[in-house]
């Protein structure tokens, strides 16, 4: 956006779009209007720059990169704009003389809460580096009309309620009429011989319309704009006129309403089947609207598809657009006419794969049956696809059965959509450098053996700008008054922070901002969830991300009930004040994660009876975490618990956010972990823990739970504690999925990393007691963050992955 941007033009925008859409002036516009108004002036705003830049792309003939995932967690975009254009000041001016600021108009939008978590967050930091690096790029996902769900805890307990986004959402979104596809489900594939040959055709099926809505993502001081395309589901049948006049309206609108499901909900429940049925049906919905999208507009730039691996690359991001693997084959053989073999030359040169879990039992299969009746051509096309491939490999390994098996896409019913990825993209990549050499040696090794030039790692990246300069301004300022402000643009100058590691004044700041940011988390705690007693004067450790056996928080409670059990013992036992908070969504199905919950909301209920203990012990639950929560929390965050069991995560991101505003990482040698642990050094950071090698290597020997929990009576009292109960609730069936649930107990090892954990925590309590020592660790931790960014990351992508070159030619040094 231009420098020159004044606070007049700014008021003159607001006024026109006050005028034109809701007939009032600045003065009588509700918040509401106003909030409307400021929001349809940035999107214009970003549709001009949008413009400018494709029609630079455009002249330049440049590649771009089309993202594919089926969630991307944007969070509120006001704020994210505004600095990205650089007129947060021209904005502020327009609206002060309107009585109400920029702050006020943030709290009214509401988080675009289209993911679930780290791979959708993922995703929209990606968006933001890719338009701040200048690169042609769009991304592609569902339109959903409710996020993933909003969480009420009631009694502890997790209830599910709708997340309804659109309302304040909508504006952001601009309807493409012009761009709209046809989906089709179920029928049946007809061959027919022709003049012109073999012609295929999916016939009694359903078809489905997907529209296009457009929200545009600004880079920051760069020309791009990305661009985030959502479909959504309309019914393409004919009304069923004869039904409604008879009175029948619900079978007159079945076919309208089975549509829109599509576009309904993100991540509906597959506990039934159902539920697997419409998961299936949105997957491919995405991935057919976006490849018949991506086509049409590659052919009218440049008249063929034979161009497409140089001019494109797709990537897909897990293995929820596999799918688009087999149709992009559909559409090249069965609408443009090519031969299996060029079609298959052209989706290998241009599919590239990224992976997100190193546990096997979470790679996403399908079964046979449900690909074959709702999907027919896809599933003809993917028998193909298999054959084919396991060919190839009888010939490179004759007689290896087995091998065969492991690699090949179908299996005993089912398909196996990670080895679809691997098969047909030409790059593979994990998200650290430890995930990448897992993958390479457990869930991909055959792979790796036949095709070892596939395999790469990108380590993942957050958006910087948002983590730190929106979300931290004291922080920022600071950065700013020592380093200059060079670090908002290229990230790795935030090593030059390093060379006031001595300094006491920088220190004391640094302290005093962690101070200052504590305290407004508290009353934002009081204010948005009436939380009190939050006290700013203890250790604020965290723990926020999605609820899962294999993330540990129960090895968190585990910890906070033994100390419970201390002060119990002894309320005047000597010991540094903490509160443990705790954010996290449970899957809706998932029984266990909830009942993880409803422990931590009971111990939190328990520990406020005794006033004096919760002087030194407090528990946090902060119901429906999100993003716009995650701003205020990860800049007042002290400890930064990324305590997953060693070789489950694949990478984290919270960690990378925490870090960068200064929290220290108490965590196992697990995920980025790793590498967080070699940019800041062993002294600031709190590593404990079995290793992933050790890990293995105990489950080959027999791991024995009730080992651990005889051989430690601190762990064997909080474990006996469980059973007993918290405020009224026994958790006896937890105490038994630690030490005897079949197949194995413990399944995560909680207990036999509990003693190096409880180390780890006291190691924690003694250097926290000298403020100047944690400043400077925290100072650390800042200052070698830089390559954490997103940025980073997407140029790791586009030179070794996508061959893609920023705009203006040149990577950043």
């Amino acid at each position: 956006m231009k420098q020159t941007f004044t606070k007049t033009e700014a008021k003159q925008m607001i006024a026109g779009k006050l005028s034109r859409y809701f007939g009032v002036s600045a003065e009588e516009a509700s918040k509401e209007q106003l909030y409307k108004a400021v929001v349809m002036s940035i999107r214009d705003m970003m549709l001009e720059k949008r413009e400018r830049f494709h029609q630079e792309m455009k002249s330049k003939r440049a590649k771009r990169v089309y993202y594919l995932c089926m969630e991307f967690l944007m969070g509120r975009s006001l704020k994210n704009s505004v600095n990205n254009l650089d007129v947060k000041k021209a904005f502020e001016g327009a609206l002060k003389d309107c009585g109400i600021s920029l702050e006020d108009l943030y709290t009214m939008e509401p988080d675009a809460g289209l993911g679930n978590g780290g791979l959708g967050r993922l995703a929209a930091c990606f968006m933001d580096a890719l338009a701040s690096g200048n690169y042609p790029a769009m991304g592609y996902s569902i339109r959903y009309d409710y996020g993933l769900f909003k969480q009420k805890i009631v009694d502890g307990w997790q209830t599910e309620l709708p997340d309804v986004w659109l309302p304040g959402g909508e504006v952001w979104l601009t309807q493409r009429q012009d761009k709209s596809f046809v989906v089709r489900f179920d029928g049946k594939v007809m061959e027919e011989w022709t003049d012109g040959g073999l012609k295929i055709k999916q016939v009694d099926c359903k078809e489905v319309e997907a529209v296009a809505y457009d929200m545009m993502v600004s880079g920051a001081d760069s020309k791009a704009v990305s661009v985030l395309r959502l479909w959504k589901a309309k019914n393409l049948q004919h009304f069923d006129m004869k039904s409604f006049s008879e009175g029948d309206y619900m079978r007159a609108m079945q076919q309208d309403n089975e549509a829109e499901l599509l576009s309904k909900v993100l991540y509906p429940s597959d506990n039934h089947s159902e539920g697997k049925s419409l998961r299936l049906k949105q997957q491919y919905f995405l991935v057919s609207a976006s490849i018949q999208n991506i086509f049409a507009d590659h052919k009218h730039r440049y008249g063929s598809l034979d161009s497409l691996p140089e001019m494109a690359a797709i990537h897909i991001n897990d293995t929820h657009p596999a799918l688009c693997i087999p149709e992009m084959m559909r559409l090249l053989m069965d609408e443009n006419g090519y031969s299996w073999e060029k079609a298959w030359d052209i989706v290998t040169r241009t599919v590239a794969y990224t992976n997100h879990t190193v546990m096997s039992e979470a790679l996403e299969t399908w079964s046979e049956d449900l690909i074959e009746r709702r999907l027919p051509r896809i599933y003809t096309i993917l028998k193909e696809i298999n054959q084919r491939f396991c060919a190839e490999i009888w010939d490179k390994h004759p007689g290896d059965w087995d091998k065969i098996e492991r690699m090949s896409i179908f299996s005993h019913g089912i398909i196996r959509m990670a080895n679809l990825s691997v098969v047909g993209s030409h790059s593979v990549n994990g998200v650290s450098a430890l995930h990448s050499d897992i993958i390479k040696k457990s869930i991909f090794k055959d792979f790796h053996d036949v095709y070892p030039e596939r395999f790469t790692n990108v380590t993942n990246g957050i958006a910087h700008r948002r983590w730190l300069y929106q979300s931290n301004p004291r922080l920022s300022n600071l950065l700013d008054e020592t380093i200059g402000h060079g670090w908002y643009l290229n990230a790795k100058e935030l090593t030059k922070f390093n060379d006031f590691a001595t300094d006491k004044q920088v220190l004391e700041r640094l302290n005093k901002i962690k101070d200052q940011n504590k305290v407004d988390f508290a009353n934002y705690a009081l204010k948005q969830k009436g939380i009190k007693g939050i006290n700013p004067n203890t250790i604020f450790d965290v723990q926020a991300k999605r609820m899962h056996e294999y993330k540990r928080q129960l090895l968190n409670a585990l910890h906070i009930i033994s100390i419970y059990n201390d002060l119990k013992d002894n309320p005047d036992l000597p010991i540094t004040p903490k509160t443990y908070i705790f954010g996290a969504k449970a899957a809706a199905g998932y029984f266990m994660a909830k009942r993880i919950i409803k422990l931590l909301c009971c111990l939190s209920e328990e520990i406020k009876k005794n006033p004096k203990i919760h002087e030194k012990l407090n528990v946090v639950y902060m119901e429906d975490y999100c993003v716009t929560m995650a701003e205020k929390l990860m800049p007042a965050s002290e400890v930064s618990e990324q305590i997953s069991q060693a070789g489950k995560e694949a990478s984290g991101t919270g960690n990378m956010k925490f870090m960068i505003n200064g929290a220290l990482t108490l965590g196992t040698l697990d995920g980025a972990n790793v590498e967080i642990k070699e940019a800041v050094g062993n002294d600031n950071i709190f590593i404990f823990g079995l290793t992933a090698e050790e890990v293995s290597e105990l489950w080959r020997n027999g791991y024995s739970a009730s080992t651990f929990y005889h051989d430690n009576a601190r762990l064997r009292r909080a474990v006996e504690s469980l059973s007993v109960g918290f405020n009224g609730e026994s958790f006896h069936d937890i105490a038994n999925y630690l030490l005897m649930a079949a197949p194995v107990a413990d399944p995560y090892m909680c207990l036999a990393d509990f003693s190096a954990y409880s180390e780890a925590q006291k190691a924690v309590s003694a250097q926290y007691a000298d403020r100047m020592l944690w400043a400077k660790k925290s100072l650390h931790n800042i200052a070698n963050a830089g390559i954490f960014a997103a940025d980073r990351s997407i140029e790791d992508y586009a030179k070794n992955i996508w061959n893609l070159k920023p705009l203006n030619g040149e990577w950043k040094k």
